[in-house]
């Protein structure tokens, strides 16, 4: 009834969703690592992108919360796992 090259098509369709989705979760855990790195990395001065858009350079930091500048002296607090990314990488 099925031949042998039919059942591996069978398979093959079952495994590419699977496939997929192992795709995406290490992505997604790379990509959290990568997050977690920079977040450690940050130091005063550096100038940074908040997850929403925010540009501002760092004044102040602690384990928690980062206190950007944003300019004419405006100053504003994020919790540290705002920062999205060095400005210096934003394209």
């Amino acid at each position: 009834m099925f031949s042998g090259s039919s059942g591996l098509g069978y398979l093959l369709i079952l495994l590419l969703p699977f496939l997929l989705l192992v795709f995406i979760i290490v992505s997604q855990r790379r990509r959290a690592q990568q997050i977690q790195a920079l977040q450690g990395s940050l130091g005063v001065g550096e100038e940074i992108v908040t997850t929403s858009g925010l540009y501002g350079t760092i004044v102040e930091l602690d384990a928690a919360v980062v206190t950007l500048d944003a300019g004419n002296g405006t100053t504003l607090r994020f919790d540290r796992r705002a920062v999205g990314m060095r400005a210096s990488e934003v394209r």
